[in-house]
């Protein structure tokens, strides 16, 4: 990791009331970095326990999914100049497509591509114009993958994998840099909230340690790497998956995250 004193810059955390997106935060705080974390749940828990760190944290409750909970968060740095964009928070989502409540399917896709990309471009305008910054964005390997019975989610991940890349290319000569964390299944209770417990990736007891997914993401921001797969499991997923035929990746999802798939795998 680079040496850079980031004692006393700023970072935004989103998504940070718990799993990778609070342990994304906490090194932001044991480096120096004062905070604004957000969550559409209850966030001053994590707050507190950040203080005990050392460093300022503001927290705010609000819901990313729409574009008047991202100026409301937006608002809450009060003008203070961006170091860092953590831009961390997503929505799963379980089961056929056609067998999904579209209100849930939507508020999947406003949370992790319209939300997210409001707030970076916000966010992003204003590190263009001081000439520095860090945008990290949490991507996912699933953004390579069809994703059968997860196929909104996995699709709003394929978008902020290409998203991320296409802006660093567009932002390489301006100071800013931005790098995309794609970890793998994570133990967070990402699978229980996607109501995915039933299914043989929500079982999985191999899943990767959150506070060792944000330490990979971190680091590559810092260093203003481009793209980072957590764990080398996921490394080699994600090059299998651009030389595997998407059929077959789909069929091997399916039996990963099919309804029921738990007690047949």
């Amino acid at each position: 990791m680079t040496q850079e004193n980031t004692r006393g810059q700023f970072a935004i955390v989103t998504g940070a009331s718990s799993g990778i997106g609070y342990h994304l935060a906490r090194c932001c705080a044991e480096n120096g970095f004062d905070l604004l974390i957000a969550a559409d749940e209850p966030v001053e828990n994590a707050a507190v326990q950040l203080r005990a760190i050392g460093v300022d944290v503001k927290s705010i409750q609000v819901d990313l999914s729409t574009t008047e909970g991202v100026d409301r968060l937006y608002a809450a740095a009060e003008g203070r100049g961006v170091d860092a964009l953590l831009a961390n928070a997503g929505r799963g989502l379980g089961h056929g497509f056609l067998d999904q409540d579209f209100a849930d399917a939507r508020l999947v896709i406003d949370t992790n591509v319209t939300g997210t990309t409001y707030l970076i471009q916000k966010v992003g305008r204003d590190m263009r114009a001081r000439g520095r910054g860090r945008i990290l964005i949490t991507g996912s390997i699933a953004g390579f993958i069809p994703g059968s019975f997860q196929a909104v989610y996995n699709g709003s991940k394929a978008f902020l994998d290409s998203f991320s890349f296409a802006l660093r290319n567009e932002l390489k000569d301006s100071g800013v840099t931005v790098s995309c964390l794609m970890p793998g299944p994570t133990d967070t209770e990402f699978f229980e909230r996607a109501d995915m417990m039933d299914t043989q990736v929500g079982q999985d007891d191999s899943k990767a340690d959150p506070a060792d997914v944000a330490k990979v993401g971190f680091e590559a921001m810092m260093n203003g790497e481009g793209d980072v797969a957590a764990g080398w499991k996921n490394k080699l997923q994600v090059a299998l998956a651009n030389i595997t035929p998407a059929p077959v990746l789909a069929e091997q999802h399916r039996k990963m995250a099919e309804p029921g798939s738990a007690q047949r795998g």
